[in-house]
């Protein structure tokens, strides 16, 4: 039986509804969470990095740290420290790399679509995996085009915009990941890991451009007025013009850094982009006119 791998869960469904129709392609599906497109990844492959990034992840949902308790009077009554959660994805990689030991016959088929968020997944998923060599298998949906549902050519991104049917064909494009890949996509993967840009942005093909994390600052800075509207709606106005959809809690979490920034003023709380509003300084109800000063008495 194959084992399908696909970053994010939206593209399990129409995955799922694919085995349906063709035996041959029926499997188990492992779903790695994380969007490596954004946030931090030095030393990704190191508990503390691991760390780091569980951390940002907080900062970006708006949860704050956890205080430390108040050193106890006596150490042996001090509790012991709380340990973290472990990195879910890092954790399927153990499992995942212990079934590869376990079942010599294991097949794995990697999922891609044309976007920075499975590029980054499959490096950073390959890099780890080169002792399974010619059991591993990619299936890159780079630039190909499909029928959608009115049977009109298009060009996906994402693999949830595939129709169950179309994965038919698709599948004839899976191939072993060769050593070469092996060596050279490691070695893309650190590169990345080094590099810790705010954010990646797939360029085509499967190159991958760093940027800074205010990349798209200017972007929500053009979409917002002097008029509070919902955050959500300067998000969407954004996104509505990639080419490539960026993560709408990432450009949440730039709109709030804005307002700390003093760029953007906003009302409401500060958690989901539906709990706020903002704006850009100045504008909204007007300051009432200042009255002419009295005359001075002879």
């Amino acid at each position: 039986m194959l084992l399908h791998i696909v970053f994010g869960q939206a593209s399990k469904p129409v995955l799922a509804a694919a085995f349906e129709l063709d035996e041959k392609l029926n499997g188990e599906i492992l779903c790695f969470e994380d969007d490596l497109s954004v946030g931090p990844l030095f030393i990704l492959d190191t508990k503390d990095g691991q760390s780091n990034r569980r951390q940002w992840w907080q900062q970006l949902a708006g949860l704050q740290p956890q205080p430390q308790p108040v050193a106890a009077a006596a150490e042996e009554t001090a509790p012991p420290p709380a340990e973290e959660e472990p990195w879910a994805d890092a954790e399927l990689v153990k499992q995942l790399k212990a079934l590869l030991k376990a079942e010599p016959e294991q097949e794995v088929w990697i999922w891609a679509g044309q976007n920075a968020r499975d590029v980054c997944g499959y490096y950073w998923l390959v890099s780890q995996l080169y002792d399974f060599a010619g059991r591993i298998h990619i299936i890159y949906l780079n630039n190909l085009p499909f029928l959608n549902e009115k049977n009109a050519v298009f060009y996906p991104t994402h693999l949830h915009q595939i129709l169950p049917k179309e994965f038919l064909k698709a599948k004839k494009l899976a191939r072993p990941v060769s050593l070469a890949e092996f060596e050279l996509d490691g070695d893309e993967w650190h590169r990345l890991m080094n590099e810790n840009a705010g954010i990646r942005l797939l360029e085509g093909g499967k190159k991958i451009k760093g940027e800074p994390a205010v990349h798209y600052d200017k972007e929500l800075l053009q979409q917002s007025s002097k008029e509070f509207q919902k955050a959500a709606k300067v998000v969407g106005q954004v996104t509505g013009k990639l080419k490539y959809p960026v993560l709408d809690q990432y450009l949440a979490w730039r709109l709030k850094e804005l307002i700390k920034e003093g760029q953007l003023e906003s009302r409401g709380e500060l958690k989901t982009m539906k709990d706020f509003e903002v704006k850009l300084p100045g504008g909204g109800e007007e300051a009432p006119a200042e009255q002419p000063a009295e005359p001075a008495a002879e």
